[in-house]
Order: structure tokens, then C-alpha cells, then sequence
């Protein structure tokens, strides 16, 4: 394995900012210092004027394989991490079939090993009658991440809405909980009170009244349906069980203002019981976009009113929320352009999440210390992580470097998930908009620019290999398998 040197870089790592060289040898970060010179063969990196980071640890992505491949695969998705800076990822159960039992999950473990270009871990899956199996992952507490419990908006079987199934898990994990919260008694109510509604309202409709073959319901409506009551009672409920058995639960992709009541900020990370993770797409879109974008920000929990997306900033800041991770979850065009309630949730975003979150930077909503910090150390502290998540001598060299001179700006030639389009797309005046009824009327009038990123990730170290480097690839090896000290 060749030896990298990396000079004269700006290296944020745990809250500061300095200019040092980089040694990476045997792929790990050998030596941190002003000035180092060596005397063994290295290729050599000048960073100056560029920014050296720990690389990213999202702890939540659906990468679809096994039986979803025609959205992605786990080579597909982890190729797009690698480029936007992600260097391990955590991928959830609900693949086909779900991942019920140990053997299902290590196929996964196996899958990974021989095609993923980033570190990786898999969460075990949960429904309401493989407690025991799910349970088994306690043996291996220091090689699996942990146990993913959808309470609510589960597809595959793996809503879990058992109390003696949720009982049990919550009593006798000794892994960590992460938890899908909405409930689903809530998001079914209040779907079939906005139907009738517009049923009614469609009855009292005259004959210059809009197509009466339109759906009923539309994009727009999403935060309506799943609202921020389904959410904060099923993250309630979590809490409960928690706090009853002790648990360690970390609740995944916090989309309300309500629910922040929950989550505390008066302990250190590393002395939590109760973690809360935001996603990149919380914090940058809100409900208004439903108007430009349709069925492209269609996800669960929705994108909701600009209120909440202000308060997950705040709760960002002052650490009563811990982890910013993506939730990336592709789906083909043809699955997102049909009408709202076909459609399915999910946007793809692991290739973009870094840059968003660089754009925030540059505009001034959050440091860069602090953005490294959730993104990648607290995401190594929360699931404690070996060796990982920060820039230190002697852990393994994953490694970003992005240059904040530069721009990226998203479009088709540069997307390389499976799926192929991303909700960072230019939306041009007039084009169709998924979910929305047809007619040129109905689509979009103002149009939307693609997003630009003042900033480029030009390169992308995974256990001390440049697997990306200025566009070009190095996929002789491939990633590893998280471990955890626990």
C-alpha cells in the first residue's frame, strides 16, 4: 500500500484549525505535525489552501441490496458516498427480503465485504415476533452497530407495534436502539380525514372546477398527514420504554419542533442513554419546496413547516441534537413521478451531504468544527466507534480533502447514484412536477437552480487507500467492517 504525505493542509479535527502535515502509512495516520519530512517512498499532496477532514460517518442510508437492486446496490451507493466524502456508512434492514434473522444479516456483511468502497455496518431488523433473533445480536455487540426498530411507517413487515415485542427489545438489548418514530395510528387518522375532506369539498365542485380525475391528495400534504403529533408521540413512546429499561436508543431523523422538548444537552455525548439524530434534508428543505419539488422531497418523516427546520438548526447548535447523517434512500424516477400516493419516500443524498453541509458554512449557520464534530465525531462516539471518526495518530486514515475555493454545482453528469436524479437538480419553469396534476397550469412556474456547493471534495482516503482522487478511482480494495468498543 502505498504511503501518502499530505502538506501544508488546514486539519480540523476536535474543535480546532491548523495547518499541518499529514503522514498516512499502513493505512493509518501515522504522523500529525507543522513539518515532516520522511525518507521512505510517499506520494506526496499539497494541501495548502485546502481543508483536511475526518470523513464523514452516516449512520443511517438504505443502499437496497439484497432484492431492491434495480435502485441501488451496495457497490452503487457506496461509490456516491465515497466521492461526497462518506467514508462508512450504517445501512438499515428493510431490504428484500428485511433482515429477521443473523443469517440475513451477515449475507449483508458478506455482500459489503466484496463490493463496497466504504467502511460499513448493518443494523439488525425487528418485527413483531423475532425478538429472540433480534436479540442474538447482543453477541455481537463490538461487530454490529445495532438494532432498528421502525414504530411506525414500516414497509417490509417491520413496523413493530407489539408493547410485549417493543417491552422485551427495549429490557434486553445490550446494542444500541435506533428507532424510526411516528405513529402510525395518527398518520392513518389523519389520512383519512384529509381524504374525506377533499371528497366532500370535490362534491360541492361546479363544472369550472379543477379535472375531477385528479388524486385527492398531493405533495403538499404530506406534513399534514404526517404530522408533527405522529412524531413526537411515537418518539415519546421510545423515550418511555428507554428510560423504563435503561436503554441506549438513539431516534433517527428528528423533524419537528415539538419533539425537541425530549432530548437534553446537559451531559457530554459519550454519557447519553438517549441520542437524537437530524438528516441533511431536515435542515435544508422545508414545506414551501413541495411546490417546486413534488414527490422528489416526498420522505418519512416529511419535510415539514420552515418553523421546525429553525429549531433543528438551533437544536443542532446546542447540541440537544447529536448526529447529522442523510437517510439516503434512492428510489427510480418512475417510483417518484406518479401521483402522491403511490409515490415513495425517500431521497437519495450520501453523494451530497458533506457539500450541503459545507454550503451552510460558507453562509455562516454553522462552523466547520462544529460541522465535522456531527458529522463525524459524535457520530464515532455515539455508536463508539474503533479507531474512527476523528484525525489522530494511530487511527485508520479516513480522510476528505475539500477545497472551499471551489464550486460544485449538482446536474446529471455528475450524480453517480443507481437511481440517477437527485432533489438538488435544477427544476426548470415549466417542467413537470412529480405528484402534481397535470397541465401546464400546475407545473412549475418559477422553476428552482440546482444547488451549488461552494465548495469540492478532490479527495477521499478509505483505511489509507486514495480511493478518490480528482475524479479518478482506485477501487483495487474495498472497505472494511466497522468495530465497536463496547
Amino acid at each position: 500500500m502505498l504511503s501518502y504525505l499530505i502538506k501544508n493542509i488546514t486539519v480540523i479535527n476536535e474543535g480546532t484549525s491548523a495547518v499541518n502535515d499529514v503522514l498516512i502509512s499502513n493505512g493509518r495516520i501515522e504522523k500529525i505535525a507543522g513539518q515532516i519530512n520522511v525518507r521512505q517512498a510517499v506520494e506526496e499532496i499539497n494541501g495548502e489552501g485546502k481543508y483536511l477532514l475526518p470523513g464523514a460517518i452516516d449512520d443511517q442510508v438504505h443502499f437496497r441490496e439484497p432484492g431492491l437492486t434495480h435502485k441501488a446496490t451496495i457497490y452503487s451507493e457506496s461509490r456516491a458516498a465515497v466521492a461526497g466524502g462518506v467514508t462508512s456508512f450504517m445501512e438499515m434492514p428493510n431490504t428484500l427480503p428485511p433482515v429477521f434473522t443473523q443469517e440475513l444479516l451477515e449475507d449483508k456483511y458478506r455482500i459489503a465485504a466484496a463490493s463496497s468502497l466504504a467502511n460499513y455496518s448493518f443494523f439488525m431488523g425487528t418485527s413483531n415476533d423475532n425478538a429472540e433473533e433480534a436479540l442474538a445480536t447482543n453477541k455481537k455487540k463490538n461487530e454490529v452497530c445495532g438494532i432498528k426498530i421502525f414504530m411506525g411507517s414500516s414497509t417490509g413487515g417491520l413496523l413493530v407495534d407489539n408493547y410485549l415485542a417493543l417491552d422485551r427489545i427495549f429490557r434486553d438489548s445490550e446494542v444500541l436502539i435506533a428507532t424510526h418514530c411516528e405513529d402510525e395510528k395518527i398518520i392513518r387518522s389523519n389520512l383519512e380525514r384529509l381524504k374525506a375532506a377533499r371528497q366532500a369539498e370535490r362534491g360541492m365542485q361546479t363544472a369550472d372546477s379543477p379535472n375531477p380525475e385528479w388524486p385527492l391528495l398531493f405533495p403538499q400534504d404530506h406534513p399534514l398527514i404526517r404530522d408533527e403529533n405522529a412524531c413526537f408521540e411515537s418518539s415519546l413512546a421510545a423515550i418511555q420504554f428507554a428510560k423504563k429499561h435503561n436503554s441506549r436508543l438513539h431516534i433517527l431523523h428528528i423533524s419537528t419542533e415539538k419533539e425537541l422538548q425530549l432530548f437534553s444537552n446537559l451531559l457530554p455525548l459519550e454519557q447519553k442513554r438517549i441520542t437524537a439524530e437530524v438528516c441533511v434534508h431536515h435542515l435544508h428543505f422545508t414545506s414551501d419546496d413541495y411546490a417546486a419539488l413534488g414527490n422528489k422531497i416526498k420522505c418519512n418523516p416529511a419535510i415539514k413547516a420552515p418553523h421546525n427546520r429553525e429549531a433543528l438548526w438551533q437544536a443542532l447548535l446546542d447540541d440537544r441534537l447529536d448526529v447529522i447523517a442523510t437517510d439516503h434512500a434512492p428510489h427510480t424516477w418512475a417510483e417518484k413521478n406518479t401521483i402522491y400516493e403511490k409515490a415513495h419516500a425517500g431521497l437519495p443524498l450520501v453523494q451530497h451531504s458533506l457539500l450541503m453541509m459545507l454550503y451552510y458554512v460558507k453562509m455562516g449557520k454553522i462552523t466547520i468544527e462544529k460541522m465535522v464534530e456531527k458529522m463525524s465525531h459524535a457520530v464515532a462516539a455515539c455508536f463508539q466507534i474503533a479507531d474512527r471518526g476523528y484525525i489522530r495518530e494511530g487511527y485508520y486514515a479516513d480522510l476528505v480533502i475539500a477545497d472551499l475555493n471551489a464550486h460544485t454545482v449538482v446536474s446529471k453528469e455528475n450524480i453517480l447514484y443507481k437511481c440517477g436524479w437527485s432533489p438538488l437538480e435544477e427544476v426548470a419553469a415549466g417542467s413537470e412536477i412529480p405528484g402534481l396534476p397535470g397541465g401546464t397550469a400546475n407545473r412549475g412556474q418559477s422553476g428552482r437552480e440546482a444547488f451549488s456547493a461552494p465548495a469540492a471534495i478532490t479527495h477521499t482516503f478509505v483505511n489509507g487507500r486514495l480511493v478518490y482522487g480528482n475524479g479518478q478511482w482506485d477501487e483495487s480494495d474495498k472497505g472494511m467492517r466497522l468495530r465497536f468498543r463496547r
